[in-house]
Order: structure tokens, then sequence, then C-alpha cells
């Protein structure tokens, strides 16, 4: 990467470093350099994701006074990162967090496991539940009754289906926030709407501030479409967004569009809090940022006593700063994919003119299937379903891993369909590997990260539960004993798709 896309200043490095869990010396062990010390701290944030890649570090004075060490121990450090590929500088520019040229980010994927090979390997890779039975089954015999009148039409609607955009539009003005449905487009999947947003708002080379960790697939759309993406790292745990980073971003790197999960985020499962929401908007808002929400696990919250923060769009009730996104695929089924955008008129009518040159429009059958769930009140009944499946799953999860693998750390989350788990020091890229060996599919960390980081990570979806949720959990603690002995040594990392 040729130069920094945003910056942490010294007081806030320092923090970070010495919040770091420091290991205990053994008896006769002997301490490390204080260079070294620094520089592997350094390293360990950039690998976790907790400083972004491409992260301009304080300079060597600065860092200096804000630990209470000598320049000489910054500098060696620096000077140690910088052999190591871990740190680039340039003269007049500063220096900045990188990843060796030797760990590239497994971005792409296989297509999920066939049917037929679910027998004998466990898939963890998609965050997707089969279908909330019997309303798959009664949308689509809803919707074939509902389409002879549409047959008789040319069958293109660009912008979605009229009476699916009314009852969108609907549903977000029941919910406070006054929508027309001349403010919904209707697309395929999420995946769709976030493709348009990009192609007409962020060019080639133009910066889009992400969360970091994110949804690997987004990450991936967005490379292709030639962004520049800046990470803002999240809070630890489930703590949802550090809203002095994103000042901080969004105030110095003037992305052009950023992308936030906010409810139940993928892979965290942070929930941001109202007050997060609000000082996000304006902190966009006054930057000039348009902000793009991705609520597709908006209705996910799987604990009853978990209060939902209002939309984040409700805090730009025109549409102007923010657009929404939502989907049906993570609440009901991934395989209808139908999306939606929420937007400002004048947002939604630019959205729809350019997409004359990509998909034309969503299949007509699949809008009236979803259109009739949400008219008939099956659309509830169904997400009730889903919320059960993934509560069940969950729980069975934590329990087995923690059996399993009580070395691994991670925070419960109260909804969504993802477990975060820092994976002990073994490298999530490795497990990936071992895990392929004794039947498992897991994606590692850093397909979730930017340019390497979050290599000590996996995600773990709430897709399997009951027994299946007990051998994920053997077969990963298999894994693990593997990377540990050194066996996977070497392999490279598959390249699992993440839904």
């Amino acid at each position: 990467m040729a130069q920094w896309t945003s910056a942490v200043g010294a007081a806030q490095l320092a923090r970070q470093l010495q919040a770091q869990q420091q290991k205990p010396i053994g008896p006769g062990a002997r301490r490390p350099p204080a260079y070294r010390a620094l520089a592997d701290g350094i390293r360990l944030l950039v690998l976790e994701g907790r400083v972004p890649v491409a992260a301009r570090l304080p300079a060597e004075r600065e860092l200096a006074l804000g630990l209470s060490v000598s320049r000489t121990t910054v500098a060696a450090a620096y000077e140690a990162l910088r052999a190591e590929g871990f740190l680039e500088s340039r003269r007049g520019a500063g220096s900045w967090t990188a990843v060796p040229a030797g760990n590239p980010l497994p971005a792409r994927g296989l297509e999920p496991l066939p049917p037929e090979s679910l027998g004998s390997m466990i898939d963890l890779g998609c965050a997707s539940l089969p279908a909330p039975e019997p309303w798959l089954t009664r949308a689509v015999q809803g919707a074939l009754e509902e389409l002879p009148p549409y047959a008789h039409t040319h069958g293109d609607y660009p912008a979605g289906l009229p009476a699916l955009r009314q009852m969108i539009a609907d549903r977000y003005t029941e919910r406070g926030i006054a929508t027309m449905p001349e403010q919904i487009m209707v697309t395929t999947g999420a995946m769709g709407a976030i493709d348009a947003i990009c192609h007409l708002f962020a060019g080639r080379g133009e910066r889009i501030a992400v969360e970091s960790p994110s949804y690997a697939n987004i990450l991936q759309l967005m490379r292709e479409a030639g962004a520049r993406l800046v990470p803002v790292a999240m809070e630890e745990g489930i703590g949802g967004w550090d809203m002095n980073r994103w000042r901080h971003v969004l105030r110095d790197a003037a992305p052009r569009l950023a992308y936030v999960v906010a409810d139940f985020h993928n892979p965290t499962g942070a929930l941001a809090d109202e007050n997060q929401r609000r000082a996000l908007v304006d902190a966009a808002r006054s930057a000039g940022t348009v902000l793009v929400v991705d609520e597709t696990m908006n209705e996910l919250h799987l604990d009853d006593d978990v209060e939902m923060p209002r939309r984040v769009c409700a805090f730009d009730p025109a549409g102007s700063t923010v657009l929404t996104v939502g989907s049906a695929s993570k609440a009901f089924w991934a395989g209808m994919r139908i999306g939606w955008v929420r937007a400002a008129p004048d947002v939604i009518r630019s959205l729809v003119s350019a997409r004359a040159y990509a998909d034309m429009g969503t299949p007509v059958l699949e809008q009236l299937a979803i259109n009739w769930l949400m008219r008939t009140g099956g659309w509830e009944e169904a997400v009730e379903i889903r919320r059960g499946q993934a509560r069940e799953n969950r729980d069975a999860l934590v329990a087995a891993v923690r059996r399993e693998l009580p070395e691994w750390e991670f925070e419960v989350p109260r909804g969504g369909l993802t477990l975060w788990v820092r994976t002990g020091g073994l490298s999530g890229s490795r497990l990936a590997v071992a895990g392929e060996r004794v039947g498992v599919r897991v994606p590692s960390g850093p397909r979730f990260g930017v340019d390497g980081a979050f290599e000590g990570y996996v995600r773990l979806p709430f897709t399997v539960g009951g027994p299946v949720a007990d051998e994920a959990a053997v077969r990963l603690a298999a894994a693990a004993r593997l990377v540990g002995s050194g066996a996977s040594a070497g392999a490279e990392a598959p390249r699992t798709f993440v839904a």
C-alpha cells in the first residue's frame, strides 16, 4: 500500500499497548529487550485488527513521550517492524502499518458445500439457516396465485414491484420513520444493493471506511469495485463502534462512503447503541460521507430482553446522509434473494437509472412471495421461527466450544448469526486448513479484515445445533491440536465462501 489512510495518536496507541495482557515470565526466563516487546506489541495489535493496516503511527518522539521510554527504544522497534514487513515509511509522509507481502488476504471463496458432502463435512462457512417452513412453501404458493396479472406485462420493474415498495415503506413508517415508496428500491439481495451503491457513489480509487472486522463478502465486493478500504477498529468484544476512531477517520481520510452493520454485526455480533448511532450519523454528515447501513440482521434479536435501539436512518429521516440496506436473506432464507435500499427519492432515481446497465431488475415471483409474507403476517411468524432456530444453535455451540476449547475467548452476542472467537494464539488460517483435514469448514479471521488482520480469530455461525454442534467443537479441538503440534504448518489457507 502506497500511503497511510488513517492515523493513530500517541495516547491512543499507548493505551492499547498498555492494555495488552502480558504473559507471565516463567522461572529462569529472560524478558525481551524493551524495543522487541514494543515491536511485538504493535505487531499483535495489527494482526488482531486493533490498529488498522495502513494507519499512520505516531512520530518516534511522540510515542516515546506517551510510553515514557526513550526515543531510541521506539526507533529500534519501528526498524524491527520495517524489517519484518509490518511497517512502511516514506520521508515526509511518516510511517504506517502494513502486513508482510507473504501473507496475502484470502479473499475469494469456494461455493458452499453441495448437499451430498454435508454427511462427512460440517460446514461452518456460511451464516445461513434452512428455510423456515411451512412459510417458504406458503409464500411461493401465494405468489403463484398473484402472478397472472404480472405475467401479462413486460415483467421489468427496475425499482421493484410497486406493491412491495409500498409494503417496505409502510413497515419503516410503522416504526416511526416516515417513508414513501419513492424512497425504496428493491434489489437482488443486500449484495445487489451495496454493489449498486458502490458503483454510483464510489468510483475506482475512492476511499470507503469499513468496520474492522467486517463482512467478508462486502469487503471483497468493494475491492473488486476498485475502492480503497479504510479500516476502523471496533471496540473490544461486542462493545460496538469506537466513536473516537470513527470521527478521526471521517475527518482525516474523508472517505466517500462508510459501510457499517449496526445490528448484530457480522462477524462480532455487536449491537451499536443509540448514542453511537446518532454520533456516527452526525460525524458522517459533517464529513460529507455517505453512510451505508446494512440492516440484514436487524430482526434477529435472540434474547427476549433485548431492547432494540432506533434504526440508524431515524437520525437522518430524509435519507440525505444514510442509505439503509435491508434483506430477506438472513431473517427469512438465503435462497430468497430479495433486498432493498431506503434513501432520498433523488438517490433512488439515480440508483434505478444506473441499474439498467447491471441486472435490470429483481425476479417478480420472489418479490411477490416476500410481499405476500409481509402482507399476511407470515413474515413475523417466519422470523420468529428463525430466531428460535438461531437461539438454540447459539446456545448449543457456545456450550460445546467452551467444553472442548476452554482456552478460546469470545463474548456471546444477544442476536445475529455469528460468534467471533479468539483462538488462544493459534493461527486462524492454519485452523481453517487443519479443519478441512478433520471434517469441519471454518472461515479464518483474516477474511473479515483488511490486508491480513485478525489472524488469531475464526468466525463460527449459529448454523448447527444439538449433536452436530458437539461434533463440530470436537473437530475444531482436533484441528487446534494439529495446529499446535505444527502439523498444518506451511499449508495454504482454503478459500471458503463466507455468507
